[in-house]
């Protein structure tokens, strides 16, 4: 099944035929960088990819030829619904606008379960787990790949004490990349420090089997600590055991990635501490891959904030180095995953990367200034690894208290969190092997007696489920109430019945947001947002975030509602669009074509910005064409347009009007086209009118040739003058 672009994915006809459904592909795709100094468009790009078949670009691109320039690193999307059939929409979305990482965390942040589950259940928590959630994803980013021309990698977490079994039921349905880092395991899941060592070894020797991208999680010291600027010398150690253990357990360099956060976010001083350690980090760990990613800690409702965080932060990585750049959004600050913060986070990222393309060719690190600091960083987490080594090895470290402690190291808090070696979840579960121990599967890590002659461990049972898939047993569904059939049904009747409902985060959600200015204190603003939103009939109201512009004289809120009703489709009116030419085409026709233009406001108006955005070129006006213009200014009398039209020779009247009360504005431009039949030249005219009130039916029944509303830029007047002097030869 291949999809339509005009068309919108049926979630209904993923689902069909799973139990049959292979992966078109296993192991993480790096994207494929093109040459430095390769040309899209008019311009020259050092740190590009191979381009999209299918995209949306970012906004500005009609300026320069709708080019898609894509970065040279992969581009993460987070997305956060809840339920994967609705993730599965917005991986679609991600993918046009550039992303090739789709990494799912749900709303719960519940990233681990404690054994596997059948069937497609809403309440299993953090991420896609079950066999049916990951290959109904990954059937269709097979097809969302082959719609924009690109692989994309799925993301998920081999975490838990499930984690081994995890990894290969994630091998077996060709997820491409996954978190794996015992440490986390112990620290924040309060698993065995043996055991959950012992899982990732398992893991990470299935993980690398299947080329898998393994990301580490030490990011979460830095996340979790009171202070994450001082636990910097920590995070290099978590790194380094995590590299270091992935590599003995079997994985190749190549497929190891960092997971690096900025400790910090303004107000503090944020770029030069941030810049250190990302020099730090990439200098000790040459040969790993970088994912960058900002500081969810300081990620407030504010979206703009949150934005200004990841732009600042996606410098440092085009300064340093980034394999893989993450995006996020206020989501995890305000637990509203919205289709359309996953899609600017997106765009956040390709903008900034593109923006910054080849600045490192540009700009030189004051090595004077910085050595001093790098070393200084280096040196404390070497002195912090010499006294776990010291205690008696991690995990007496571990017990003691060392990680998460927010002193600077060697200067201690006290305050770090302490997990015993022998207690934890799964304690004294892991027993020694039996000398004789063999266990037919591939991939196996640890002892593992073979008789001789064997090639692949599973040849002795004709083939595991990792080379043999027909022999995995796929179950559909263990609960028929609790299921995405379910769940599905009633979005399904709306499709049929041509509803139209606003949606943020699941299909047919009903949810909208709204933003408002209230001129009053923060308590009162809130109040009275809510009762707003009540008043104007939407239901369940609540304020998302809230800017407060100055303590007694405003605040600005984002309120989230439901709408109560449902839209026929049918029913719709739909806008006309305006038929737009190519600018080249423009260009031509008025390089071959003088055309002059009067222009002004009409009556006793005195409104000029519109009209001047129309005129400027500065503003993109028709002047940018090669358009002639003469500017009459405001309050112009009708008879004035006429007369100025005959002194300079002009072919049209531009008329702005704003005013228009007692229909004054309707009067001035029956005037004008009275006037200019009067003096006989209403036939070389071309009259067209403009203002926030004014439509295109409006300004024709007042004699107008056109009229031109809210919204308007002059490419539009441009393009109608060309067809219309195109038809008046």
């Amino acid at each position: 099944m291949a999809l339509r672009k005009n068309e919108k994915l049926a979630v209904e006809k993923i689902l069909e035929d799973l139990e049959n459904y292979r992966p078109k592909r296993k192991g993480w795709t790096w994207r494929k960088k093109l040459p430095k100094g390769t040309t899209v468009g008019h311009f020259q790009y050092d740190q590009i990819s191979e381009p999209l078949k299918n995209s949306v670009p970012l906004p500005a691109a009609h300026y320069f030829g709708n080019i898609d320039p894509q970065p040279d690193c992969v581009i993460t999307s987070e997305i956060a619904s809840g339920r994967f059939e609705d993730d599965i929409r917005r991986m679609r979305m991600a993918a046009w606008h550039g992303a090739d990482h789709i990494m799912v965390i749900r709303t719960l942040g519940q990233s681990h379960i404690d054994g596997l589950i059948e069937g497609t259940p809403e309440g299993i928590g953090g991420i896609p787990i079950t066999r049916k959630q990951l290959r109904a994803s990954r059937k269709a980013l097979d097809m969302i790949e082959e719609e924009v021309g690109r692989p994309i990698n799925f993301h998920s977490y081999v975490s838990g004490i499930a984690g081994p079994e995890i990894a290969v039921l994630f091998a077996e349905e060709g997820v491409n990349g996954a978190h794996q880092d015992p440490q986390y395991n112990i620290l924040y899941r309060g698993i065995n420090p043996v055991r959950s060592f012992v899982d990732a070894a398992v893991a990470k020797r299935i993980m690398a089997s299947s080329g898998m991208l393994q990301i580490d999680g030490a990011h979460n010291a830095n996340a979790s600590a009171k202070r994450a600027w001082k636990v910097m010398p920590e995070l290099l150690v978590q790194h380094a055991l995590n590299c270091a253990y992935s590599v003995k357990a079997g994985m190749n360099k190549e497929n190891i990635a960092l997971s690096t956060v900025p400790p910090v976010s303004a107000p503090a001083p944020e770029f030069k501490m941030n810049f250190i350690y990302a020099l730090t980090l990439r200098e000790l760990f040459k040969g790993y891959k970088f994912r960058a990613q900002m500081n969810t800690r300081y990620i407030e409702s504010d979206l703009i904030d949150a934005t200004r965080i990841h732009v600042l932060d996606t410098l440092i990585s085009r300064l340093t180095s980034a394999d893989v750049q993450s995006t996020i959004t206020p989501d995890e600050g305000r637990n509203v995953p919205w289709h359309v913060n996953s899609i600017k986070g997106v765009e956040t990222a390709k903008h900034t990367l593109i923006a910054l393309d080849g600045i490192k060719d540009l700009l030189k690190v004051n090595e004077e200034k910085v050595r001093p600091q790098i070393r200084e960083l280096k040196m404390r987490a070497i002195l912090f690894m010499e006294e776990i080594l010291q205690v008696g090895g991690y995990f007496q470290a571990a017990e003691d208290g060392f990680f998460v402690d927010n002193g600077f190291y060697p200067e201690r808090a006290g305050d770090g969190i302490a997990r015993p070696k022998d207690g934890g979840l799964g304690v004294n579960t892991v027993i020694p092997r039996d000398q004789d121990y063999m266990a037919p599967v591939c991939d196996h890590f640890g002892m593992n007696n073979l008789p001789d002659r064997i090639e692949k461990p599973c040849d002795l049972i004709k083939g595991c489920s990792l080379h043999s898939p027909e022999k995995i047993q796929f179950i559909n569904e263990l609960d028929e109430s609790d299921c995405v059939a379910k769940r599905m049904e009633p979005i399904l009747k709306d499709r049929v019945a041509n509803a139209v409902i606003p949606e943020v985060e699941w299909a047919g959600d009903g949810w909208i947001q709204l933003d408002m200015t209230i001129p009053d204190k923060e308590e009162y603003a809130e109040a009275a947002a809510i009762e707003i939103a009540r008043r104007l009939g939407l239901e369940e109201p609540v304020v998302l975030g809230k800017t407060v512009l100055h303590p007694s004289e405003g605040v600005y809120l984002e309120v989230k509602a439901r709408v109560p009703f449902k839209l026929d489709r049918n029913s719709l009116k739909l806008p006309e669009k305006p038929y737009l030419l190519e600018e080249e085409e423009i260009f031509e026709f008025f390089d071959k074509n003088p055309t002059r233009v009067v222009a002004g406001t009409v009556g006793n108006d005195e409104h000029s910005v519109g009209i001047r955005e129309i005129l400027d070129v500065k503003h993109g006006g028709i002047e940018k064409y090669g358009i002639k213009y003469t500017y009459l200014g405001t309050s112009v009398p009708p008879e004035k347009f006429i007369d100025a039209a005959l002194e300079t020779d002009a072919r049209v009247i531009l008329i702005s009007t704003i005013v228009t009360h007692n229909d004054v504005h309707v009067a001035n431009l029956k005037k004008i086209h009275e006037l200019a039949i009067e003096k006989g030249v209403r036939d070389r005219l071309m009259l067209i009118a403009g203002g926030t009130q004014i439509t295109n039916e409006l300004a024709v029944s007042a004699g107008m040739d056109a009229g031109f509303g809210r919204g308007t830029h002059g490419i539009h007047v441009a393009s109608f003058l060309v067809r219309k002097l195109r038809r008046n030869k």
